[in-house]
């Protein structure tokens, strides 16, 4: 191997060199290590933002007719000795006392932040839904009341009010400044324990999984309890608000999703004003465009909304909007999936005029259309039950019961040699814990065969006292105390 002679050069090299550390002496460290990342401090950010964020602790009231489906360790080993099957996922614990008032039993733990210094505080529909009682708890350990003002299921958005003042109210951040890769953190009650921190970054903007929702995904870790709580940039605002995750096992799995907060705002304050959320519609089923599709209608590019439906009747039909129409622009913004159309639509006004661009057979065309209202969700209706004849006057009916026989049948599938079946309970029977299609077998220790049987054994006890009947429901058994009214 030849050997390079570098002697002739050695002057003109540290020359290099001395010019080479002379100009990296007059650089700021910022410019010569400009590549160097350090990890974000975030105990700054916790104590400034920390004090907005609450607890809510939700509390509904326990039904005395609810109150049997436990089953308590003395009547467990009863079961046990007489050989009486219980399944493995039959609850556990001490009943109730059949007949006394109802308690507020703990019915779930939320998050949530103060909107306004006054006492607004944003969180989840989900966390306060169904509740009869919502408890908002500061950093500071008061405890508030506070009433639900509004909540929207459809973007899983409710605002709650406690009555209090100068209360650290969260800043809004700007959604559209929020970049996939930055920094970003949450504060809630995961699993219950109060005020946790974590952090991560923003792992994508517009994620679809819901018509009006596009979601923020980070890798933020959110547990049970994290509901509605802040979702915090590294400039202390808010940017959204923790809502679901993506899991298999009911825990965290490194996916995230937090309702943007622009679009959390503008439902919270439809929320305070009216207490509901109004949203507009124009009557079409839409679908993606795919690339073949606009490569074939000579479209250009997959963009816009491809309407594969139209009510009849409905603001876009009057509009002249054609199924097989690509909605490609809605009031002059660009349509780029499908999932756009129903967010641009529900953020308008009903009533509103605004111009639908369509492409149809190889042409766009503008279409003036009045938004309508988007029905309310409407309460889910019980099914009608049969009317029951009337109870037949007699000792069962002071007790609220109305019984009949039960069939070959029912006997062999029950395994019990006799018993009747109640139709109805009320009163004393009701507040026990009996319902329609329980089987009585006994009555203070005397096996009932029949009705006849069962009348004449009720007629021969004192009700004025506490009256012990063994009832079979499905494939359980237990015992029920009727308490007469005091």
């Amino acid at each position: 191997m030849r050997e390079l002679n570098l002697k002739p050069l050695r002057p003109y090299l540290a020359a290099g060199l001395m010019a080479i550390a002379a100009t990296a002496s007059v650089l700021p460290v910022t410019t010569v290590w400009a590549q160097t990342r350090t990890l974000p401090d975030f105990t700054d950010l916790v104590d400034q933002v920390g004090p907005s964020v609450v607890n809510i602790r939700t509390l509904e009231k326990a039904k005395a007719s609810s109150a049997t489906s436990g089953i308590d360790e003395q009547m467990l080993e009863f079961f046990k000795r007489f050989g009486i099957p219980v399944p493995p996922n039959m609850p556990r614990g001490p009943r109730a006392e059949p007949g006394q008032p109802d308690e507020d039993q703990p019915r779930g733990v939320g998050s949530g932040f103060i909107l306004t210094a006054d006492g607004f505080v944003m969180t989840n529909a989900h966390v306060v839904d169904g509740a009869d009682e919502v408890i908002v708890t500061l950093t500071d350990k008061r405890e508030f009341k506070a009433k639900i003002i509004g909540a929207d299921k459809r973007s899983d958005v409710a605002v709650v009010k406690i009555e209090a003042t100068g209360l650290p109210a969260v800043k809004i951040g700007d959604i559209s400044r929020l970049r996939v890769g930055e920094w970003v953190m949450a504060i809630g009650s995961p699993f219950g324990l109060e005020n946790t921190v974590t952090a991560g970054i923003v792992s994508a903007k517009q994620r679809d999984t819901g018509d009006y929702l596009p979601f923020i995904q980070t890798d933020v870790a959110i547990n049970p309890g994290n509901s509605g709580g802040p979702l915090i940039n590294m400039r202390g605002e808010v940017v959204g608000i923790n809502s679901q995750i993506y899991s298999r096992s009911g825990g965290f799995q490194g996916i995230s999703f937090s309702i943007p907060i622009d679009e959390a705002t503008r439902v919270s304050e439809q929320l305070r004003i009216s207490g509901k959320v109004t949203r507009g519609r124009i009557g079409v089923q839409i679908d993606q465009v795919t690339k073949d599709v606009a490569e074939s209608i000579g479209l250009g590019k997959v963009q816009g909304a491809l309407v594969r439906g139209v009510e009849s009747g409905a603001p876009a039909e009057k509009a002249g909007i054609e199924a097989g129409d690509i909605i490609t622009k809605f009031e002059g913004t660009p349509i780029d999936k499908a999932s756009d159309l129903p967010r641009m639509v529900g953020n308008v006004k009903p009533g509103t005029k605004v111009t639908v661009t369509v492409f149809r057979r190889g042409a766009s065309k503008d279409l003036s259309v009045t938004i309508a209202e988007v029905e309310a969700d409407k309460p889910a209706r019980a099914a009608a039950k049969p009317e029951s004849k009337p109870p037949v006057a007699g000792p069962a009916q002071a007790l609220g019961l109305s019984v009949s026989e039960i069939t070959e049948a029912q006997k062999k599938e029950l395994n019990v040699k006799g018993g009747v079946k109640v139709d109805a309970a009320d009163g004393a029977a009701a507040r026990a814990g009996l319902r329609e299609g329980d089987v009585i077998v006994s009555i203070a220790n005397a096996e009932v065969t029949g009705v006849k049987g069962f009348e004449a054994a009720l007629a021969k006890i004192d009700k004025t006292k506490n009256i012990t009947v063994l009832v079979r429901r499905g494939e359980l058994a237990q015992f029920v105390i009727i308490r007469p009214a005091r």
